[in-house]
């Protein structure tokens, strides 16, 4: 879903099973059909431009204020602007939330985020102070929307479209990485940093970082997150 919404999908969790859904329009519902099988479509009644914003409520993260740019952020909290377009997801994810615990407790330093999507932790680091910051995707239409999120939030973010896998990453002290668990492993010997802070799986995921010691995990809805250090 990530790949086909890059600026961000809804989750809704009923029982043991989650169900993800996004707008499109029906070529992207065939191609949704092609990758996943079975997908349902649901007709979007008028006035749905307005209506679907009351899914997209602001979060807090520590000092953090994460949420879009029609809501109004409270004064004594850093505002992170993120626009989701037309597709849901403003940072309000189980997977980001945690990451910026973590990452919120480490000394200020330079950031690397690989797989931005929409640029919420990239644009966080910014606004906490880390300097400087990079942000990585192999999708255009993901590094478009971060460059967008940049200039809402007026802070210093280098972005570009980038194949994390096949090309030398750019060093820096903290890595960033909530994408899934099979990329990470692979990314493992290619990082050139001090600390890495990585989600994307679940809690029952146990990962191992070649290289690197674990120093703390976070949890929450059955998603995790972890803080590697090299050794």
């Amino acid at each position: 879903m990530l790949e086909f919404f890059p600026e961000g999908f809804g989750e809704e969790t009923r029982d043991d099973a989650a169900e993800l859904f996004a707008f499109t329009d029906e070529a992207g519902a065939e191609v949704l059909r092609e990758s996943f099988g079975e997908v349902t479509t649901v007709s979007v009644p008028p006035g749905w431009e307005e209506e679907w914003k009351r899914f997209h409520l602001p979060v807090v993260v520590g000092p953090l204020w994460i949420g879009p740019p029609w809501e109004q952020p409270p004064a004594k909290l850093t505002p992170v602007v993120i626009d989701p377009g037309r597709a849901f997801g403003t940072g309000g994810h189980a997977t980001t939330r945690l990451c910026l615990e973590l990452l919120i407790e480490l000394d200020r330093a330079s950031v690397l985020d690989i797989g931005c999507g929409s640029g919420v932790l990239a644009i966080a680091a910014g606004k906490l102070g880390f300097a400087p910051v990079f942000a990585l995707d192999s999708d255009a239409a993901a590094v478009e929307a971060t460059l967008r999120n940049v200039s809402y939030n007026g802070v210093e973010v280098q972005a570009r479209q980038e194949d994390a896998l096949a090309e030398p990453l750019p060093g820096a002290d903290i890595v960033l990485a909530n994408i899934d668990l099979a990329t990470l492993n692979a990314l493992a010997p290619m990082l050139d940093c001090r600390l890495v802070i990585m989600s994307g799986y679940y809690e029952s995921d146990r990962p191992a970082l070649a290289g690197f010691r674990h120093l703390d995990r976070r949890t929450e809805d059955q998603w995790a997150a972890d803080l590697f250090a090299r050794e």
